[in-house]
C-alpha cells in the first residue's frame, strides 16, 4: 500500500516492467507492445500515477509553456480564442501565459525582443500598431504565430480568414434580404487597407445597392459605446437611415443595436445589422446578432501544432482558418 505519491519506479515494479519501459510509454514512444502498453497503463491507473511535468520538459529542454499576448483580454474574441489555446495547449501536456499589450507599439516591441523567450516555447502573438518588417527582422529566435489580420508577410505563420470574403459574405446577406440602402461601421482609415471594408465595398459593387458617405462611420475604436456613438451620429444627422447596416466586431453591433433601440428603431424591420467575430454574447442579445463566426478552435489548434514542431511548412500569404455566415434576429427577424 503506497501512502506517499506514487512515483515512476512504483508504476514499473506494479506493471512487472523496468523504469525505461514506464518512461516510454509516457512519452509515447512508438515501439511497445499493446499488452505492455496496456500493463503499463493499468498501472498508472491504479496507482493514480502522475508524470512530473515540470521534470520531463527540463529534460527535453523545453518549458511546457506557450505565450499567448493580445491586445487586451476583455474583449469578447480574445477571451473566447484565451479559451481555445489554453484547450489546446492542454492537449500536448503545455500550459498557458496570457499578456496583453493594450495595443502599445512599446509593448509589443519588447514581446518580439525576446522578454518571454526563457520561459516559453513558442508565442501566439496579435500585434495591433507593430509592422511586419520589425517583425520579420527580430533577432529573438521564439517560435513565433500571428494571428489575426493585423499583420502577414512577417516571417512567421500567419493563422487568419479571408476578411474580404467574410465581409462580402455578410454584406451579401444584407443585399438578399432586400436591403438597398446599406452602411458600414468600423470603416477605418485609409479605408482601402481596411480588408473589412473592400469586402464590404466589393460586394455592393457586385449587386448595386448604394451606399453614401454619410452611412460610412469609423468608431474611435472596437467598444460596444464605439458602435453605439457611431450609429448616434448617423441617426442624428437628420438624413434617412440605411435600411442595412454591417459592423466590422459585433461589439460595435451591439452598441449600434442600442443606439437604434433607444431612438425607437426597430430592429430587423427598419434596420437590419450584422457584425463580425460570433461573441458569445451575440447569441443571447436582443435581439440576437447575426455575424460571421471564425473558427478560433482551429485557430488555437493550428497555433500549437505550429509552435510544437517549429519550422512546419505553412504558407504565410495565405488564410487558412474556416468561416461561417451565423443568421440570427438582427437580420432575419
Amino acid at each position: 500500500m503506497i501512502t506517499r505519491k506514487p512515483r515512476l519506479e512504483d508504476v514499473a515494479q506494479r506493471a512487472g516492467v523496468s523504469m525505461k519501459t514506464v518512461s516510454n510509454v509516457i512519452n509515447g514512444y512508438p515501439h511497445i507492445s499493446a499488452k505492455t502498453l496496456d500493463r503499463v497503463q493499468t498501472a498508472i491507473d491504479a496507482l493514480g500515477y502522475r508524470p512530473n511535468l515540470s521534470a520531463r520538459n527540463l529534460a527535453r529542454g523545453r518549458a511546457g509553456m506557450y505565450a499567448l499576448i493580445v491586445p487586451q483580454l476583455d474583449r469578447p474574441y480574445f477571451a473566447a480564442l484565451a479559451r481555445h489555446v489554453i484547450d489546446a495547449a492542454h492537449e500536448v501536456g503545455a500550459v498557458v501565459l496570457i499578456e496583453q499589450t493594450g495595443g502599445d507599439l512599446e509593448a509589443e516591441r519588447r514581446v518580439i525582443s525576446g522578454e518571454f523567450s526563457r520561459r516559453v516555447d513558442g508565442m501566439i502573438f496579435s500585434p495591433m500598431t507593430i509592422g511586419a518588417e520589425e517583425i520579420a527582422n527580430r533577432s529573438d529566435a521564439t517560435p513565433l504565430v500571428l494571428p489575426g489580420e493585423h499583420v502577414d508577410q512577417a516571417g512567421a505563420p500567419h493563422l487568419g480568414i479571408d476578411n474580404q470574403a467574410a465581409a462580402r459574405l455578410a454584406t451579401r446577406h444584407l443585399i438578399d434580404l432586400g436591403r438597398t440602402r446599406l452602411g458600414m461601421i468600423g470603416v477605418g482609415r485609409p479605408r482601402q487597407s481596411n480588408p473589412r471594408y473592400r469586402g464590404f465595398r466589393q460586394a455592393l459593387t457586385d449587386v448595386g445597392p448604394r451606399a453614401e458617405p454619410r452611412w460610412l462611420r469609423t468608431a474611435r475604436g472596437v467598444s460596444g459605446a464605439d458602435g453605439e456613438a457611431a450609429m448616434t451620429k448617423i441617426i442624428s444627422d437628420g438624413n434617412p437611415l440605411p435600411d442595412g447596416i454591417f459592423c466590422a466586431t459585433d461589439w460595435l453591433a451591439l452598441g449600434a443595436i442600442r443606439a437604434l433601440l433607444q431612438n425607437g428603431i426597430r430592429v430587423p424591420e427598419d434596420v437590419a445589422v450584422i457584425g463580425f467575430d460570433d461573441i458569445p454574447y451575440g447569441a443571447v442579445s436582443t435581439p440576437s446578432l447575426s455575424t460571421i463566426a471564425t473558427n478560433r478552435g482551429q485557430i488555437a489548434q493550428q497555433a500549437i501544432r505550429l509552435l510544437k514542431a517549429p519550422g512546419t511548412e505553412v504558407d504565410h500569404d495565405l488564410a487558412t482558418i474556416d468561416f461561417r455566415l451565423v443568421i440570427r434576429e438582427s437580420t432575419a427577424g
